[in-house]
């Protein structure tokens, strides 16, 4: 049979870098939300506005969202490694800038390839992509090290820490999803992981006494409806039409431009400067992650 999948044409790759775009200004959007409401009643607030854009589009989908019983156990476990992931992220995010938590978080490739090559037989390290991930991790130690303005960042290595750690993490769930959705419909997968870590978010802010930090500004507000309407809502269901006509291999080049997005707009909406560290860091990451990628992809291909 003919594969159905489509080369990238001019309209995709539009479709593709917005994206990107959108994904980028994640952590700009997370800073915003973080000066009206703290770490964990972001997170909650984030995913009741995410949960219902997904499960609208499952909604009108026609997906079934019924958790049945073998599905019980893996939906736990993945939510208690996202409920814990999304809140390391936040409060690194609250201690550190946009454009350095932007860096952080999106050099979970770099962990996902050294998870998959022990847990996914057919996905081992070849010397060129050990090669681009050491390229790539280079530039994470030199970003985990950086002071940003102060302004933005008040213990910006406690915040770069918390954020690396929390990539580390995305790393481990992406690996354990891409399990999952061979017989879990993706949309549950995001539907569920949102809501059922509502009450763990929700537990978190009680304990540590976060209720509304400051004045609740329209800038808060949108940043933290950016993040559940836009990020977790419209970019997973572009992506996911995308994903129904062009292959996940030549999708994944447009990701490398998400910490590129990330940092113009960090400069842009808070006046970041772009520092030859943060470029120097965006561009070994970036760079790395694409040669781990490229021959990632030359491997499963000469495999096949």
């Amino acid at each position: 049979m003919a594969s159905r999948l489509q080369p990238i044409g001019w309209t995709t790759a539009l479709i593709a870098l917005g994206v990107c775009f959108f994904r980028g200004g994640n952590q700009v959007a997370l800073k915003f939300g973080l000066t009206g409401f703290p770490p964990f009643p972001t997170a909650f607030l984030r995913m009741i506005v995410g949960a219902l854009a997904v499960g609208l589009w499952a909604v009108v989908r026609g997906a079934d969202l019924k958790i049945r019983t073998d599905e019980r156990r893996p939906l736990a476990q993945l939510t208690l490694l996202f409920l814990v992931q999304i809140g390391i992220l936040h409060i690194g995010a609250d201690y550190t800038s946009p454009a350095y938590a932007v860096i952080l978080i999106n050099s979970n490739p770099i962990f996902a390839n050294l998870i998959a090559h022990f847990v996914v037989p057919e996905d081992r390290l070849s010397p060129a992509r050990v090669l681009g991930l050491a390229g790539a991790f280079i530039g994470v130690v030199v970003v985990s090290l950086g002071r940003p303005d102060a302004a933005l960042a008040r213990n910006p290595l406690a915040g770069n820490f918390a954020v690396l750690v929390s990539g580390i993490l995305v790393a481990a769930r992406l690996v354990y999803t891409q399990r999952l959705v061979q017989r879990i419909e993706p949309a549950k997968l995001v539907f569920w992981q949102m809501v059922l870590s509502l009450p763990g978010f929700a537990l978190a802010a009680w304990i540590a006494g976060q209720g509304i930090r400051g004045p609740v500004t329209w800038q808060a507000v949108a940043g933290t409806s950016y993040q559940g309407a836009v990020v977790s809502g419209l970019t997973f269901m572009a992506w996911a039409v995308l994903l129904q006509k062009h292959s996940p291999g030549s999708l994944s080049v447009f990701s490398f431009t998400v910490p590129i997005f990330g940092i113009l707009l960090s400069g842009w909406l808070f006046g970041e400067a772009l520092t030859s560290r943060l470029i120097f860091g965006a561009l070994t990451v970036t760079g790395g992650i694409a040669v781990a990628t490229r021959a990632g992809r030359k491997a499963v291909i000469e495999a096949g």
